[in-house]
């Protein structure tokens, strides 16, 4: 089966659109789908998609890589029944952006819906490179790397994400903005986090204000967005244009949507998604943690995720998807 083919057959079922309708590339109001390693592979983008999300973002992806092998372009490519993908990068040199934005606007056409920078990731490996949120520190490279993005595709949009700042206590995220929106970015994701509290604590929906004030384009609000009503109210109290919902979209794609979904169709969900990871190709041991998600709070769900945990292929994660219907249902 094709990935629109398993929509088609599981998508209805679980109250999710059988069908992704293409970004129309207006930010106001709408709900998207954040980069998340590990996690947002074309499965998960299009169950994303299917529950209501606006756009969906691939995991980061090293413009080193993209440089130097093949092996990163699989986390670029859509899948044929993504109608659009945001591309999230990231990298500390000018000149590999420059590439990088050029070889994917090429090779994805009109289904790029934008180019996103990665100023965000507070994870050692990647910050010791310079990279992710230790650009916060650097404005004058953050915004070399925007405008070399910008020349090397100047039809594709350019985001940048970024967090409040990099040290506890020393907000840089509202003048940061400036510099990138001067440098050509067309919108700005803020996680309302310094980049050493990692995830820890509460994201400060406050510094999204600030920032919104700031600049004239786009404000995106990142950070502790875990349910429809809390995405509702970041807007509102924000004056963000988008919100940005990463672990609110763990085994609930109809965050989205704000659809409270019943128990039997959490699990039909979870069937869907499973074979959008077989027919994608993706690697099904992702399915032991989507089991842990889908069946979070039904009776009996540790015993559930653990039978999931020694399941191997698809219809395995299928049998306990029949089983737990079976017992709950």
């Amino acid at each position: 089966m094709t990935a629109a083919e398993v929509l088609a057959a599981y998508a209805p079922a679980a109250a999710l659109s059988s069908t992704a309708r293409s970004w129309d590339r207006d930010f106001a109001g709408k709900l998207l789908m954040a980069p998340m390693a590990g996690v947002s592979d074309a499965a998960y983008r299009l169950m994303a998609r299917a529950g209501g999300a606006a756009l969906a973002y691939s995991e980061m992806v090293s413009c080193a890589g993209l440089h130097y092998g093949e092996k990163s372009w699989e986390l670029v490519d859509p899948d044929p029944a993504e109608p659009d993908i945001a591309v999230q990068l990231f990298g500390s040199k000018p000149e590999l952006f420059r590439e990088s934005v050029e070889r994917v606007a090429a090779r994805l056409g009109d289904r790029l819906a934008l180019i996103d920078i990665n100023m965000a990731c507070p994870v050692p490996k990647v910050t010791k490179k310079g990279e992710g949120s230790a650009l916060l520190e650097n404005p004058a490279l953050a915004a070399k790397i925007v405008r070399a993005c910008c020349e090397g595709a100047p039809d594709a949009r350019v985001t940048v994400k970024i967090r409040r700042g990099r040290y506890m206590g020393q907000e840089v995220a509202p003048e940061f903005a400036r510099a990138m929106e001067d440098a050509g970015a067309t919108a700005v994701a803020v996680h309302g986090r310094f980049a050493t509290q990692m995830y820890h604590g509460e994201a400060d929906w406050s510094a999204v204000s600030r920032v919104v004030d700031a600049v004239a384009i786009p404000v995106i609000a990142s950070g502790d967005i875990l349910s429809h009503n809390a995405a509702r109210r970041v807007l509102a109290q924000t004056g963000a244009a988008a919100v940005m919902v990463a672990r609110g979209t763990y085994g609930n794609p109809w965050v989205f949507s704000g659809h409270e979904p019943s128990t039997a169709e959490k699990i039909s969900a979870f069937e869907c998604h499973v074979r959008l990871l077989e027919t994608t190709g993706a690697h099904l041991k992702r399915a032991r943690s989507l089991a842990g998600w889908y069946f979070k709070g039904m009776p009996d769900a540790a015993r559930w995720r653990n039978a999931a945990m020694s399941c191997v292929t698809a219809e395995e994660f299928l049998s306990v998807a029949a089983e737990v219907r079976a017992h709950v249902c």
